[in-house]
């Protein structure tokens, strides 16, 4: 009798969806109603997600976070032996604003000298994600994850105290 009364519900709930007017998958999504399709597209297709060694001599890393929206973001560099950045990877938890500027810095400083990846500021990767004014801090978080990771590059290159005294 109670199965009976199951098969009843399920194909009344059924009748009742089956008749609601259903909107395109496009008006659904949240990402594309709530930011700029830059961000969507980064957010969707990151570039250069992943780790690289940390523990190699030529890899920085930068572990950034803003306390007040809970973002954390992992942004990491492998520099080859003139001093280009050759690779770049993230990992990042956070909105779709912070993971696009992850995404966007990591192909920023890939290619560019330790030098020029220092000149990237928070405003030019807002303004290229045409961020609003409330997701600012996530432009901030890139740009101070990279400057983490190559500072973190720059002290592996200094020599340690034990070998300097060995010279």
């Amino acid at each position: 009798m109670a199965a009976a009364g199951v098969g009843r519900l399920r194909r009344a709930a059924s009748a009742v969806l089956l008749r609601a007017p259903r909107l395109p998958a496009r008006e659904l999504s949240a990402p594309a109603r709530l930011y700029h399709k830059k961000v969507v597209d980064h957010y969707e297709n990151p570039r250069n997600v992943g780790s690289l060694d940390k523990t190699s001599k030529n890899v920085g890393t930068g572990l950034v976070g803003a306390p007040a929206c809970g973002d954390v973001m992992k942004l990491q560099i492998q520099v080859d032996e003139k001093g280009k950045i050759v690779d770049a990877r993230f990992k990042t938890f956070g909105c779709g604003s912070a993971i696009a500027s992850s995404s966007l810095a990591t192909e920023w400083v890939k290619g560019k000298t330790v030098e020029e990846a220092l000149t990237i500021k928070n405003t030019d990767i807002a303004k290229e994600l045409c961020l609003p004014p409330v997701k600012l801090h996530c432009s901030m978080l890139a740009e101070d994850a990279i400057k983490a990771a190559l500072a973190d590059y720059k002290l592996k290159q200094e020599p340690k105290t034990g070998e300097a005294e060995k010279k």
